[in-house]
């Protein structure tokens, strides 16, 4: 079965139900060949004594199924867990290494399969809350093994609550703890119970810690002397709206939208006055748009900043210019279906390459409340 041909409807059918509670790996397994990719992946038979990374992730879907806490959840808890468990180690093909000492590690697999993860979701078309819970738990989903041995531990569970709910997170750790076979197990265990008390302790047991404002959030992110529950006096120099999104995905016919009146700095644009091509080094591009964002910012004036900003990475130098200059921070995200994007950006003037749109999009990583005061998603019909 082509990957097209796979449905939300069909991915929620999938999802076990009483009284057998019976997983279909006979329908689950052939969806995606990333599945397939699982089953010739080693793993450390330290930590994985159960064999290579499909047994493993058939082995945590099976202990998460059984587990009477997840037959508990609500339906629809209940079926992102499933599916996130099918897809937390997806990542590990790609990324694990034979070291030098004999072992086998795979760094990195965590993030690489929430991007994966989010890329076969987003061509699915599943919607867009339901894919980030997955994507949320896929990232993080090694963190409670080792979250209490971490400095400021209850700081660290308060920032990951902003990223996905702490309770199915730990859930779902306790279940990749008795999917495998290793002697730390009961070990590994204990601290997944610890992680537990950890988010319960600093407030965010199952949802996102509930900080008194905005300001108040960002200041906790950025300072570890802050304390969650301070809050923070917000006075704001300026208003910046951050567009975030693929290109054609619509950013500037949303600016012209809503926020006609507005300066707007467009790294389209200065490309364009600089007579700079997408595909020439873009340090004087960007060394412009960061003057004229100063110059803004000096006068405290509103304006927009339009750029693709479709990873934390590359949104992450203008959102710290913004917050040195005192300005409160919008990003809207906006996105589309992927045929709809094809489309959009092939009618434009400055169409992207379809190879270079294929690598943005695998990179694509929608902003969160860990870097700004308010987002506005803007979400195209599948």
């Amino acid at each position: 079965m082509m990957r097209s041909d796979v449905t939300y409807p069909e991915l929620l059918s999938l999802v076990p139900r009483k009284p057998e509670w019976r997983v279909n790996w006979q329908a689950i397994w052939p969806l995606f060949p990333e599945f397939a990719a699982l089953d010739s992946c080693p793993q450390d038979p330290v930590h994985h004594a159960e064999g290579d990374a499909g047994t493993h992730t058939r082995m945590v879907v099976e202990a998460l199924v059984a587990h009477h806490d997840w037959r508990a959840l609500r339906q629809p808890a209940r079926e992102m867990l499933f599916w996130a468990a099918c897809f937390h180690d997806i990542g590990k093909p790609a990324t694990t290494r034979h070291e030098d000492d004999g072992r086998i590690t795979s760094k990195g697999h965590s993030r690489l399969g929430a991007n994966m993860t989010r890329a076969i979701l987003r061509e699915i078309g599943v919607p867009f809350d339901w894919r980030e819970d997955i994507c949320g738990i896929v990232e993080k989903h090694q963190l409670p093994f080792w979250l209490i041995e971490r400095p400021l531990p209850e700081r660290l569970a308060v920032q990951t609550s902003l990223v996905c709910r702490p309770d199915l997170l730990c859930l779902h750790a306790e279940a990749d703890a008795l999917g495998r076979i290793c002697a730390d197990q009961q070990a590994v265990l204990e601290n997944v119970a610890l992680a537990r008390l950890t988010f319960l302790e600093a407030g965010c047991p199952c949802y996102a810690y509930p900080f008194e404002n905005d300001e108040s959030r960002l200041a906790f992110l950025e300072s570890d002397a802050r304390a969650a529950d301070y809050t923070a006096f917000e006075d704001f120099r300026c208003d910046v709206t951050v567009m975030s999104g693929l290109p054609g995905a619509g950013k500037d016919t949303w600016i012209a939208g809503n926020c006609p009146a507005l300066p707007v700095v467009s790294l389209d644009a200065v490309r364009e006055a600089l007579s700079v091509k997408p595909t020439d080094n873009q340090g004087t591009v960007i060394q412009a748009a960061y003057e004229a964002a100063r110059e803004h910012l000096r006068a405290e004036r509103d304006f927009v900043w339009n750029a693709t900003n479709v990873t934390a990475q590359t949104r992450g130098k203008i959102l710290r210019l913004l917050r040195d200059y005192g300005a409160r921070i919008h990003i809207v995200y906006i996105e589309v279906p992927p045929k709809q994007l094809r489309k959009q950006n092939a009618a434009r003037p400055d169409a992207v390459p379809d190879a270079v749109l294929d690598k943005l999009e695998r990179k694509l990583e929608p902003p969160r409340l860990l870097e700004c005061h308010e987002i506005t998603y803007v979400l195209g019909d599948n």
